[in-house]
């Protein structure tokens, strides 16, 4: 099929009530626990599939710039991010067909030559930066999750992980915080909170949220079955 923006829209939203899939966002600024929470949540929803689509992986391929240029590459902005493939591989996902999510490389700045499988399933929660940004997407949406952490414990989280998990030094991390970061964050990802269904806050723990948002996913998932029996 064509896969410009229009026609792909609407057959995702076509597939996604056709098969019944329980559609989850999850979003939040840099270091506010996110994935986390996608995690946790997938780990409670131990007896249901649930694929994780999360945006990290979805940067557009920078192969043409050489490693000194993608570090000054702007990641914060939403067109970095490579959302005709999201789309291909949610209509995949929502059609209960494989899709292929890019392996992204941190180190590198760039996407490698490897993807993963992602196997289709009757929950799909889509996590990252933008996932409530565009409004076609949120429209299909049934759950909208924004997580929330104050600033300062973000920035300290960011620096903890970059340094030990991405191999960057304090100094590129603060640049990139100051130039791309804390800016972005405030014009495009805080404002996509008023569109969330349920905020958590996860300045030390989200652990008293993950009950409520277990049930009410629970809840959601079990009325798309009824409707299907």
């Amino acid at each position: 099929m064509d896969f410009n923006e229009d026609n792909i829209l609407n057959e995702i939203k076509f597939y996604k009530n056709k098969n019944e899939i329980l559609f989850i966002g999850i979003a939040g600024g840099t270091a506010s626990g996110k994935t986390s929470v996608a995690n946790e949540l997938i780990k409670n929803l131990n007896q249901e599939k649930v694929t994780l689509v999360n945006l990290d992986s979805y940067y557009i391929d920078l192969s043409h710039l050489d490693l000194e240029e993608r570090k000054k590459f702007n990641f914060d902005h939403p067109d970095s991010v490579d959302w005709n493939l999201v789309y291909q591989n949610l209509y995949n996902l929502f059609k209960l067909k494989e899709a292929y999510k890019p392996v992204y490389s941190f180190s590198l700045y760039n996407r490698t030559q490897e993807f993963e499988v992602l196997e289709p399933a009757k929950i799909v929660i889509l996590e990252g930066l933008f996932a409530l940004y565009k409004k076609e997407l949120r429209s299909l949406m049934d759950l909208k999750i924004f997580v929330s952490a104050p600033d300062d414990i973000r920035l300290i989280r960011r620096i903890k992980r970059d340094v030990s998990e991405r191999g960057r030094d304090i100094d590129s991390i603060i640049e990139q915080y100051l130039n791309f970061v804390r800016p972005m964050y405030i014009e495009y990802i805080k404002p996509t909170k008023n569109y969330a269904d349920i905020i958590i806050q996860n300045e030390k723990s989200f652990k008293s949220a993950l009950n409520l948002l277990i049930a009410l996913v629970k809840d959601h998932h079990n009325k798309y079955v009824k409707n299907t029996k």
